[in-house]
């Protein structure tokens, strides 16, 4: 489904309050997301003739999106079992560590106790010693006894902290187990999912007789791309709490690069939804950062740009990221400047992997090259 707007809700006067207000604004943004939803419809019923394919890749791409999302994840929590499997293991080598001096500690006092002999007390009263001696060595007999016993609970409780130590170490190994298999099943599914792309692409360039019916629909994309978007900036302007500002035009021409990649093309070059931004083409996977701090306000599959997510940064001033291969923030979601917010990929039918970066003022788009730093 298409997803739209989400928009930075004040602090109201009570908690209570705050929620109600929370409520009437997920309502409103529902409401803003259905209308989108249908303009699109609307939009793409105009060109039924070759809806049948895009709306195919849309279905195709937007699995790929997902799949490459629950692999990000499955890696993720990878990592996550790793890294307690070398914690659990160096918890362990200091557990045994810790037996070993317990062990030595106790194999010296029993040698202790050895050299007095059996009865050390009996061949005391025997021998008619002195009884302040025979008292000595009953107190020292008792400790030593003490600290004996100790030395055993230890290792006792030692030899417990092992044993469960390994029943984790057991368990951690077979969830990597179980998440080596998930990812096997997950690459292939991708892998097949990659071929059934790369045909549905092939269909839809077979689709265009000539080069002026390959322009024409670029275009018509264009158009669609445009009317959309407007329509996005439309209703975030009328939402009753307009995002606040981040104060974004303090950082024009200071702005970082989305992805650092190779620049293919820039404003106004070309035709097409790229005309109005700039392409930069990077290796597929290659984390997506956001240039600003802000709020998703959209992160969906859009014709002619693919998975496409954008940024609402107050001040009437968006940046645009198309042709992920999949999300990493979610629609609503605060972002800082610097984080992730998706991968590079080839969605929209492009045939090399690359972003798509675009900045919007008021609703007109404007060249990004002068907001983000020369390099």
């Amino acid at each position: 489904m298409l997803i739209a707007v989400l928009a930075l809700m004040g602090a109201g006067p009570s908690p209570v309050l705050a929620v109600s207000e929370e409520r009437e604004a997920q309502q409103r943004l529902d409401d803003i997301g259905e209308r989108i939803q249908d303009v699109t419809r609307e939009l793409d019923a105009t060109r039924q003739a070759r809806d049948e394919a895009s709306q195919a890749l849309r279905d195709i791409e937007t699995s790929l999106a997902e799949t490459h999302r629950r692999l990000d994840d499955i890696q993720a929590r990878r990592r996550a079992l790793r890294d307690e499997v070398v914690a659990l293991e160096e918890r362990r080598a200091s557990l045994e560590a810790e037996r070993e001096q317990q062990l030595a500690a106790l194999a010296q006092q029993m040698d202790a106790l050895y050299r007095l002999g059996l009865t050390p007390q009996l061949k005391l009263l025997l021998n008619q010693d002195d009884p302040g001696r025979l008292d000595r060595l009953q107190t020292y007999l008792n400790r030593l006894a003490e600290a004996r016993n100790q030395r055993l609970e230890e290792l006792d409780k030692l030899d417990t902290a092992l044993d469960d130590n390994q029943q984790q170490l057991d368990e951690r190994g077979r969830q990597l187990d179980t998440l080596a298999a998930e990812l096997k099943e997950r690459s292939a599914e991708l892998a097949s999912q990659m071929d059934k792309r790369e045909a549905l692409v092939a269909d839809l360039n077979e689709r265009y007789d000539s080069r002026q019916a390959r322009l024409s629909a670029l275009d018509a994309e264009q158009e669609q791309a445009e009317r959309v978007l407007q329509e996005v900036q439309e209703r975030v302007a009328r939402l009753e709490r307009p995002p606040p500002s981040t104060a974004i035009g303090e950082t024009r021409g200071d702005l970082p690069w989305p992805v650092q990649g190779q620049l293919t093309s820039v404003f106004h070059q070309g035709r097409g939804v790229h005309r109005n931004g700039m392409m930069i083409r990077a290796s597929a996977g290659t984390a997506v950062n956001a240039v600003h701090a802000g709020r998703v306000v959209f992160a969906d599959w859009m014709r002619g740009f693919g998975n496409l997510l954008i940024i609402d940064h107050g001040d009437g001033v968006m940046t645009l990221h198309a042709h992920l291969s999949h999300f990493t923030a979610e629609v609503g979601a605060a972002v800082q400047a610097g984080q992730r917010i998706g991968a590079v990929g080839v969605s929209g039918g492009q045939a090399s992997p690359g972003l798509y970066f675009e900045v919007r003022r008021a609703g007109d788009p404007i060249d990004p090259q002068s907001w983000i730093a020369s390099r």
